[in-house]
């Protein structure tokens, strides 16, 4: 299964940094394909890492104006002209997509996938890993969003959230009739 991956390329602490190369290893152990923004730093180069030593397969998607930092032994890697098509390939190569812990690029990157899948303009399954609590409050949100009438569908219909890694993938595989 290629699964897309949205994170941070920030260099962070363990709470973070664990988990995220576990996840990793999980991926690369089960045959997967990682498909991910292709940069060679902070927790996406975790997670690059961590796939391609386990044995899974790299897929990056780099914007122009990051392509010096993209990674040079992927598997493959494509330079999109702006951000938008950046986001649009990393759906198109994808067949199902996690959200890992970020900043504001990693928020917008969830929030148009949701939207997204919201107007069904994919049905790929989406997972937010919620790494040490880091979306409680964005959880939070959304079941508010939900209970006041402003989402048109079941907030399970839209996103699961994982506690770790294990969850995650055991949701993708089994929505992916893997399991």
């Amino acid at each position: 299964m290629n699964i897309c991956v949205f994170l941070s390329a920030a260099d962070l602490d363990d709470r973070y940094t664990v988990p995220a190369r576990e996840f990793a290893e999980l991926l690369g152990r089960g045959g997967h394909t990682l498909v991910w923004g292709g940069s060679e730093s902070g927790l996406m180069k975790v997670v690059a890492d961590g796939v391609q030593e386990s044995g899974g397969r790299l897929v990056g998607v780099s914007v122009d104006f990051l392509a010096a930092k993209a990674r040079t032994n992927a598997d493959e890697m494509v330079i999109a002209k702006d951000l938008a098509e950046r986001k649009a390939l990393l759906l198109e190569k994808s067949d199902a997509i996690v959200i890992m812990v970020g900043g504001a690029g990693t928020l917008d990157e969830a929030t148009e996938i949701l939207e997204l899948k919201k107007h069904g303009k994919h049905t790929k399954p989406v997972v937010l890993l919620n790494t040490a609590g880091f979306y409680d409050g964005l959880r939070q949100q959304f079941q508010r969003m939900e209970d006041e009438g402003f989402l048109p569908l079941p907030l399970t219909e839209l996103v699961f959230f994982a506690k770790d890694g294990v969850g995650a993938l055991a949701y993708l595989e089994e929505s992916a009739g893997l399991r």
